[in-house]
C-alpha cells in the first residue's frame, strides 16, 4: 500500500484492500491494541485494531493474509509519515480464497456491535431472513417492464450482490417497491374519501370573493386568492375536502382561514379551529373576529384554562349552534364539547398535534371538510411524498409592506456590542426578543432563560422593563407576560421556543438567538419570522461560536422554501416516508436523489388506479389484498 493512496481530499478516507501481516505487535490494557505491519505488492502500512475490556480482541500472525475495511490517514512513527489503517473489520483468508472484485457489505455499526459481527450473523441466516419476506404486490408486467428481480432476490442481492449493476438494480426495486406503497395508499385514500361522500356541499356564490376583499382593511395577494378559489372548489362538493395549506411566516394564512369559514357560515354551518397552544389559539379568535362579523358570523373560544362556568356556556353556545366558528386548543377534543351542525375544521400548525388527535377533531361528525395549515418550510420534495393522500395548497406570496429581515452570524465575544445596540433601539422606541434554547442552567452547557434574564435585568439593562416567558409557566401567566410584551409594557423579552409559533408584536423587531447551532433552520426561520412584522426594519443575531453552512442559508435568504430545501440537502431529509428526523436509511437514500424514483412509482399507481379502480384484473389482485388487509393504511401512517 503505497503512500499515493493517501493522495485524497478526506484525510480519513474508507478503504477496503487485501494484504498479509509481516510483523505484530500487542497492548493489552483496559484498552488493547493490536498493531500489524501489513503489505501487498504495492508497498506497506500500519494496521491497528481497538477493542475494550478484551472484547473483540484480535490474535494475529506473522504471514496471515487479510481482507481489512477501515479509515486510513497519515500517521507520524519513528520521524516518517506513513499511512495507518484504522481497521473496522476484517477477515482471515485462507490461500484459496479469491476476493479481487468481490463487493464486501459493511453494516452501520456501534461499539456494542462492531460491523464484522452484523455481516457475520447476517451471512449466516440470510437464507432463513429470505424465506420470511411477504407476498409481492407489484404487478408481473410492471416487474417485466423495469426489470426488476423479486424481493426475494432483490434482498440477496443487497447483502451478496454479484455486481455492482445488480447491486443497484436491487436498490433500486426496493426503494421503488416502497415508493409505490406510500403512493398507492395516499391515492386509495383520496379515492375512497372521494367515493364515501358524506360531506355537505357548500355551494360559492359568485360575488363572493369579491364581498369578501371588499370587507378587508388590505389587499388580498394574488396567491391567497388563488388559494381561497382551490378550497372553495373542494367545500362545493360532497366530497370531503383534505388540504394542506402551507405558508411562509407572515403570508397571511388566517385570511384564506377566514374565507373557508365564511363559505361555511353563510350557509349556517359551524366551523371549528384547532391551535396547539393557547396563545395562538387566542390570537387566531382576535385576528378572526372582526374578519367574521360582516357575515354575521359568531365566534366562541374554548380553551383548558377557562373558568368552568364560562367554559360551560360557551360549550353550550357551540352545542345550540349559537356559535358559528369556534376556536380553542386541545380542549375542542374533548367529549363535552359536541356541536350543532360542524362542517368545516381547520388545523393550525398540524404537525404539532398526533394522527389521532387530528382525527377527534374531525370525528365530531360524519364527515367534515378539513383544512391543515403549516407555516412549517416543508421542501417541495417531500411534501409529495409525506402528504400525498392530501391536496396540497402554497401562499407563495408575502403581502406588500413586509419589511426584509436582516440576518447576521455573531460569537459570544460580540454579545457587549449586541447589548448596546438592544439599547439603541429600545431608546428608538422599539421592542425585542432574546431566545435561549433550555429553561434553567444545569439542564446542559447551553444558555438558559432564567440565567440570562437575572444577568440581563441586574447587569445590563436594570433600568430597562425585561419580561420572561418558558414552557414551565402556567398559561395564564405565560399569555399575560405576553399580552403585557405586546401592550408595549416590556421592553426586552427573554424566552425559550414558546414563542416560535403565532406570537404577533409588530413593533418588535430584534431578535437575539442565543447558541443558534442548538436549533434547526425550520425552527430558527420560524424563530425569526417574530420580527418584521410592521413597518420598521427588523434584524436577527445568531449567536454562535462557529458560521456553519447551515446558518449561513439564513443570513442568504429570508424565502421558507429555500430554507427547506438547502435544511433537506445539508441534513438529509430522515427516512424519505417520515418516520425518523435525520439522515437517511441506507436503502432508500435521499429524496434529492430518489424524488424522481418516487414520480415514477406514483404514476404507475395512477395508471393502475385509473385504469382498474376496483382491481378486478388478475395482476392486480395483490393489490386488492394489500388495501383490503390494511397494509396501505399502514405505510400511509408512515408518512401521516
Amino acid at each position: 500500500m503505497s503512500q499515493d493512496r493517501l493522495a485524497d481530499d478526506d484525510p480519513n478516507a474508507e478503504v477496503i484492500t487485501i494484504a498479509t501481516v509481516s510483523k505484530v505487535e500487542s497492548f493489552h490494557g483496559r484498552v488493547s491494541v493490536v498493531r500489524a505491519e501489513m503489505y501487498d505488492d504495492t508497498g506497506s502500512c500500519d494496521a491497528v485494531w481497538f477493542s475494550r475490556g478484551g472484547y473483540g480482541r484480535v490474535t494475529l500472525k506473522s504471514g496471515m493474509r487479510l481482507f481489512l475495511h477501515g479509515r486510513i490517514k497519515a500517521q507520524r512513527r519513528g520521524g516518517e509519515w506513513r499511512p495507518e489503517l484504522s481497521v473496522s473489520s476484517h477477515r482471515v483468508l485462507k490461500p484459496e480464497d479469491v476476493y479481487q472484485g468481490k463487493i464486501w457489505p459493511v453494516y452501520p455499526a456501534s461499539k456494542e456491535l462492531p460491523s464484522r459481527i452484523l455481516a457475520r450473523v447476517i451471512e449466516s441466516n440470510l437464507s432463513g431472513l429470505l424465506a420470511e419476506i411477504g407476498p409481492e404486490w407489484l404487478p408481473s408486467e410492471l416487474l417485466a417492464r423495469r426489470g426488476y428481480p423479486s424481493p426475494r432476490d432483490a434482498w440477496h442481492e443487497l447483502h451478496s450482490p454479484a455486481s455492482l449493476e445488480t447491486l443497484r438494480l436491487a436498490r433500486e426495486r426496493i426503494a421503488f417497491s416502497t415508493f409505490f406503497e406510500l403512493a398507492f395508499a395516499a391515492l386509495a385514500r383520496r379515492a375512497a374519501l372521494r367515493q364515501a361522500g358524506g360531506a355537505v356541499a357548500l355551494p360559492v356564490p359568485g360575488d363572493l370573493l369579491a364581498r369578501f376583499a371588499a370587507e378587508l382593511p388590505f389587499a388580498l395577494t394574488a396567491a391567497q386568492q388563488r388559494v381561497i378559489t382551490e378550497i372553495w372548489a373542494d367545500m362545493a362538493t360532497v366530497a370531503p375536502m383534505h388540504r394542506l395549506l402551507q405558508g411562509d411566516v407572515g403570508s397571511g394564512k388566517t385570511v384564506v382561514a377566514a374565507a373557508a369559514c365564511v363559505l361555511a357560515g353563510i350557509a349556517g354551518l359551524q366551523s371549528a379551529l384547532m391551535a396547539p397552544t393557547e396563545l395562538l389559539a387566542r390570537q387566531h379568535a382576535q385576528k378572526l373576529a372582526p374578519l367574521l362579523l360582516p357575515f354575521g358570523i359568531g365566534l366562541e373560544y374554548i380553551t383548558g384554562s377557562q373558568g368552568a362556568r364560562a367554559r360551560r356556556e360557551a360549550e353550550e353556545r357551540v352545542r345550540a349552534g349559537g356559535a358559528t366558528l369556534v376556536v380553542g386548543t386541545h380542549a375542542l377534543l374533548t367529549e363535552r364539547v359536541t356541536f350543532a351542525n360542524l362542517a368545516l375544521v381547520i388545523i393550525d400548525e398540524q404537525h404539532r398535534f398526533g394522527v389521532a388527535q387530528r382525527a377527534m377533531l374531525r370525528n365530531k361528525n360524519d364527515a367534515v371538510h378539513t383544512l391543515a395549515m403549516t407555516a412549517t418550510p416543508i421542501p417541495r420534495t417531500l411534501a409529495q411524498t409525506r402528504y400525498a393522500d392530501l391536496d396540497f395548497s402554497v401562499i407563495d406570496e408575502l403581502p406588500p409592506g413586509r419589511t426584509p429581515i436582516k440576518t447576521y452570524i455573531r460569537n459570544e465575544a460580540s454579545k457587549p456590542r449586541i447589548y448596546d445596540f438592544l439599547r439603541q433601539k429600545v431608546a428608538e422606541g422599539r421592542q425585542a426578543y432574546i431566545v435561549a434554547p433550555v429553561i434553567e442552567e444545569g439542564e446542559s452547557e447551553l444558555s438558559s432563560a432564567l440565567a440570562e434574564a437575572e444577568h440581563v435585568r441586574t447587569e445590563i439593562f436594570p433600568d430597562l422593563r425585561v419580561g420572561l416567558v418558558h414552557g414551565r409557566m402556567l398559561a395564564r401567566e405565560r399569555i399575560a407576560e405576553m399580552e403585557r410584551f405586546g401592550r408595549g409594557e416590556i421592553d426586552i423579552l427573554i424566552a425559550t421556543t414558546v414563542v416560535e409559533v403565532g406570537v404577533d408584536v409588530p413593533n418588535a423587531s430584534i431578535m437575539v438567538i442565543l447558541d443558534a447551532y442548538r436549533f434547526g433552520l425550520a425552527q430558527l426561520h420560524q424563530l425569526r419570522g417574530r420580527v418584521g412584522r410592521g413597518a420598521e426594519a427588523a434584524v436577527c443575531i445568531l449567536v454562535a461560536e462557529h458560521e456553519t453552512k447551515r446558518l449561513r442559508v439564513l443570513t442568504e435568504t429570508t424565502d421558507g422554501f429555500r430554507i427547506a430545501d438547502a435544511d433537506l440537502e445539508i441534513r438529509g431529509e430522515g427516512e424519505f416516508a417520515g418516520t425518523t428526523q435525520a439522515g437517511t436509511n441506507g436503502v432508500i437514500g435521499t429524496a434529492s436523489e430518489d424524488i424522481q424514483l418516487y414520480l415514477e412509482a406514483r404514476g404507475e399507481a395512477e395508471a393502475i388506479l385509473e385504469r382498474d379502480p376496483q382491481l378486478l384484473e388478475p395482476e392486480h389482485r395483490p393489490l386488492q389484498t394489500f388495501r383490503e388487509q390494511g397494509y396501505s393504511e399502514h405505510a400511509l401512517l408512515l408518512s401521516s
